[in-house]
């Protein structure tokens, strides 16, 4: 899977995102084990793994999506590397909500108001998404990317 390039000067505005059933917001230092919890049951044990990372950081950049206090989502940004997105995810039966959308727009806010003006996506999973919600394009000869050196998973 290719990285992407996002220019964050040309971000669609946060109140645009379509995800009124949703509540989105960062979330908090005692929430780490039901949020690393959901991210191995429902995506994998290494994204756990590198979320952690963002709960070191203040202010935690790890931004989760719930439905009735119900986790459903989540997205994380500077935890693999510096100026990266990812990862990120929403379960199955929240797909086509709106929620990964407001994830995405609210973690690459975040890092503009941290001064980036590009961000990056690792491994971007599902490219047309990127594309089309924030004009994504695609680095060339990105793969293998900067998994390309990590241990073997044993999940």
């Amino acid at each position: 899977m290719p990285d992407l390039l996002v220019n964050l000067l040309k971000l669609p505005p946060l109140e645009n995102t379509p995800a009124a059933e949703f509540l989105i917001r960062r979330a908090q230092p005692f929430e780490l084990t039901p949020v690393r919890t959901f991210v191995t049951t429902n995506f994998s044990q290494s994204w756990a793994d590198e979320i952690s990372v963002g709960f070191a950081r203040q202010p935690i950049s790890v931004f989760i999506a719930t439905i009735e206090r119900e986790l459903v989502g989540f997205a994380a940004y500077e935890c693999t590397r510096r100026g990266y997105f990812g990862p990120t995810g929403v379960v199955q039966a929240a797909q086509g909500k709106g929620a990964g959308k407001a994830l995405l727009l609210a973690s690459l806010w975040a890092l503009r108001e941290m001064g980036y003006v590009y961000a990056i996506i690792g491994a971007a999973g599902p490219v047309r998404f990127y594309q089309k919600t924030v004009g994504a394009i695609i680095i060339p000869d990105s793969e293998p990317g900067i998994y390309t050196d990590s241990l073997k998973s044993t999940e």
